[in-house]
């Protein structure tokens, strides 16, 4: 690995200059291959991280050019005390320095046009980011970050919470309140949650008092998607996370965005019912004997529950929206019936889209003249990501009928 040109002797610089120009001789008969992508998101653990403000140093600025973007990161020096973000390294944005600085040492190359922002949130911009892959010597990572501006005030709360377990599969997540007032969600869990890749995803997420906003994820292979696993997990832990989206470094480049609206225009209510609604009526359709264990819901549209007759557990979600006629299309073609209201009806049965070996799933699909839609599904499994608990769903096709085709969810 190439040293910090801080650190040696005019001699041993130029025995520096000559292995990193053979470095970047051998790199070179490999810079064809297109850089994987790496995504923006939300994202984490262990010992005190190096911090600096900038990657100096002629051979690491050498390495930088000559190499096509990639640098030794670690061991770079401190901005701490001067309260401000020094120069990044040549040819990484602001951002992309700043991690390089922070980052424990190994090997690091931005994602072309990373610093335009991209983030598994598509409706959230991020007008600050930047995408590597980085290398510590156990396998190439891909890392993110992602720096914003909020307004506080406006919280929401389904971003600075865990994931809900019946739902989603992960392996461990911490939504915790600090003690000057922060919000940080530490997560571990799969870049698919039904684990068709062991591709893993881990992220830590920060919202201070003031309104900064630092994401940092991390995934176990060069890309968000579409790279084999190349290491057994991200390479920094949920500590060193913790650690990294709290880097008094990330500061002044936060606070030069612009600064969020004090006062948003008024978001109109959600059309349709709230799903505490959602979940109250679709509770008390429920066939006899049948026994609640568990349940959920969105803001509005969709609720779920898991029921036991005795059998295993069943996972058992409905959706209720207000307008779908444009998605109509062949989701009501041939077997569809026609009540005398004109509600439109398709019942449906096989393997679930979700889940491991075995497990199968019912629906009901109904739509109303005026686009109502309401779809109703039960699995053979206690959520969508777990293999089959049970030989068959809990409720029937009848059964889901009959709760689809409620006039409950007109009133």
């Amino acid at each position: 690995m190439l040293e910090n040109s801080a650190r040696k002797d005019q001699g041993s610089f130029e025995d520096g200059l000559g292995a990193a120009l053979k470095q970047a001789g051998e790199e070179f008969s490999v810079a064809g291959r297109p850089l994987l992508d790496g995504g923006v998101a939300r994202g984490r653990r262990r010992t005190v991280l190096r911090r600096g403000a900038a990657v100096t140093g002629s051979v690491a600025a050498l390495a930088v050019i000559g190499l096509g973007g990639s640098l030794v990161t670690g061991n770079t020096g401190s901005s701490r005390n001067a309260g401000e973000v020094g120069a990044p390294a040549a040819g990484l944005s602001p951002v992309a320095g700043v991690l390089a600085a922070l980052l424990p040492e190994g090997r690091l190359r931005e994602q072309p046009g990373s610093a335009a922002g991209g983030t598994k949130d598509k409706k959230r911009p991020h007008p600050s980011a930047a995408s590597v892959v980085y290398d510590d010597g156990h396998g190439k990572a891909a890392l993110s970050v992602s720096l914003s501006r909020e307004n506080p005030d406006r919280l929401n709360e389904d971003e600075f919470s865990c994931p809900d377990s019946n739902v989603n599969t992960f392996e461990d997540c911490t939504a915790t309140t600090l003690e000057n007032g922060s919000r940080l969600v530490l997560f571990k869990g799969w870049e698919y949650p039904d684990r068709r890749e062991e591709t893993k995803w881990w992220y830590a997420n920060l919202l201070t008092p003031e309104g900064y906003r630092i994401v940092v994820s991390e995934w176990n292979a060069p890309a968000e998607k579409g790279a084999p696993v190349s290491r057994s997990t991200p390479p920094l832990s949920l500590d060193r996370m913790k650690e990294l989206v709290h880097a008094e470094e990330w500061r002044p480049l936060v606070a030069s965005l612009p600064e969020p609206e004090k006062q948003a225009p008024a978001q109109p209510a959600p059309k349709g019912l709230s799903g505490a609604v959602i979940l109250d009526r679709l509770t008390a359709q429920l066939p006899d004997g049948l026994t609640v264990k568990a349940s959920g819901k969105q803001e509005a549209e969709y609720a779920y529950v898991v029921v036991d007759d005795g059998r295993g557990r069943s996972f058992v979600q409905i959706n209720v929206q207000p307008d779908m006629s444009d998605v109509e299309g062949d989701l009501f073609g041939a077997g569809t019936e026609v009540l005398p209201d004109g509600t439109k009806v398709v019942t449906r049965e096989g393997p679930g889209e979700k889940g491991g070996a075995g497990v199968k799933m019912r629906q009901a699909d109904t739509m109303r003249p005026d686009g109502f839609r309401v779809v109703i599904s039960a699995f053979n499994a206690g959520n969508q990501n777990e293999a089959a608990t049970r030989e068959e769903p809990a409720l029937t096709l009848a059964q889901l009928r009959k709760i689809a085709t409620s006039t409950v969810w007109r009133k």
